[in-house]
């Protein structure tokens, strides 16, 4: 019997790439017989072509044309192989990794708007093959895993720990599931993410877990961003190099509330958050925060165990923090009750907005405007001054928002807008 055939490199990258799905040569046009045929009767022959212009392409030096393949979708950087023999293996160092098809859109899209996972599997598992540890600036997952595809999903989950062990700096993950409707989401695995290069990172369209999220192991991680990021299986946010944190459009549980602990924030946009609101802790360093809540927000954070949305129990982690949540006004188990999950973290910005779009209306109607008092002291807030309160009428939950900002010695001054009464229960 003949001993087994054994692969070099070499070979294994020649049969790869020959089985590349490349693009056929273009058609000739109906006036390409011109090029070859005789001069036709009564046309006087042009003057010789110039020669051919230099190659300025060419003439860059092969770290800038790596640079400016990583900007491809790589399949087609790929491609770029068969151009001439010095191309033939620029694409294996490229700082850049756009695991995604050529045309596809911009993200949040429709999952059938992706290519399959199917399409891509055979070609990123030779490409990480073949480009070993070679080091990477971006990596971006751009696909649709089908249901019918669960397999899929382990396997995927490989190829980004892979891409992390490569030092990757900025990653994007937008894996869409098709039944993401139905609350199917692409779940990352459960191992924590360890890295000291991972600079940025962007999720679309996962399922969260407390490992995820803990990222105590990514110490220069500054900027974070999670678009229809689902926290229903997540307690704790946890990361001390954050500085900039984005969460748009995300869903939690309906039974107890995520606890972002990020002291070191600069910077935060919270967007239309579903189901239970998050609790934020203190952020000493906060700048700026942007606050959207839309109207299913306000109908879905309450407690369904009980009528009034409320209940009176401390083991109850929806209407309580999640212990250790480093509050003054803790009871004896330890937990804080949730009257300001929001705005105990955003006092010590400098700039605040807070968008209420519950009420439908071209404009609102009642402005209500803050100045912290002169002659008192804040020991919760050095940096908030004015704050701007604008909604459609006044009722409880704005109420709540005004006394609460009342412990922080900010007056407030009533304006009407469309003949509403002022409240009594809001001066100061």
């Amino acid at each position: 019997m003949s001993p087994p055939l054994l692969l070099r490199p070499a070979h294994l990258r020649s049969l790869w790439l020959a089985r590349l799905p490349f693009p056929p040569p273009p058609a000739p046009t109906e006036h390409a017989h011109i090029l070859f045929d005789e001069m036709p009767p009564g046309k006087e022959a042009k003057r010789p072509a110039p020669a051919m212009a230099r190659d300025l392409l060419g003439a860059l030096p092969d770290a800038l044309l790596q640079h400016i393949l990583s900007f491809l979708p790589t399949q087609q950087a790929v491609r770029t192989c068969v151009l001439a023999r010095r191309w033939q293996h620029l694409w294996e160092d490229m700082t850049g990794l756009r695991i995604r098809a050529a045309n596809s859109p911009e993200v949040p899209c429709a999952p059938e708007e992706l290519t399959l996972v199917g399409d891509l599997r055979e070609f990123v598992d030779h490409l990480l093959l073949l480009r070993g540890r070679s080091p990477i600036d971006t990596c971006e997952f751009m696909f649709n895993v089908p249901v019918a595809c669960e397999d899929d999903v382990p396997h995927v989950n490989l190829w980004i720990r892979h891409v992390i062990r490569c030092n990757v700096r900025v990653l994007k993950l937008s894996i869409t599931r098709e039944d993401r409707d139905l609350g199917l989401y692409f779940s990352v695995s459960s191992l924590p993410i360890i890295s000291r290069h991972l600079r940025r990172l962007e999720l679309y369209d996962t399922r969260l877990n407390d490992s995820i999220i803990n990222f105590s192991g990514c110490p220069v991680l500054e900027e974070l961003e999670i678009y229809n990021g689902n926290f229903v299986h997540s307690t704790k946010m946890l990361s001390k190099s954050v500085k900039h944190l984005s969460l748009l459009d995300c869903s939690a549980s309906e039974q107890l509330r995520t606890y972002i602990d990020v002291p070191n924030l600069l910077s935060l946009r919270l967007e239309d958050p579903s189901d239970r609101t998050p609790v934020l802790g203190s952020m000493p360093s906060l700048v700026s925060a942007f606050v959207r809540y839309g109207q299913q927000t306000w109908s879905d954070d309450r407690c369904y165990n009980s009528e009034s949305g409320d209940c009176d129990d401390d083991q109850c982690q929806g209407c309580y923090t999640v212990k250790g949540a480093n509050y003054d006004d803790c009871n004896s188990n330890g937990t804080t009750k949730n009257k300001s999950v929001l705005l105990r973290g955003l006092s010590e910005a400098e700039s605040l907005v807070l968008i209420d779009e519950c009420q439908a209306g071209p404009e609102y109607k009642v402005k209500i405007k803050g100045i912290h008092s002169a002659m008192e002291t804040s020991a919760i807030s050095e940096n908030l001054t004015v704050v701007e309160v604008k909604c459609d009428m006044v009722d409880e939950r704005v109420l709540e928002v005004l006394n609460f900002l009342r412990t922080l010695n900010i007056c407030f001054s009533y304006e009407e807008q469309k003949g509403q009464a002022e409240p009594e229960s809001i001066t100061s």
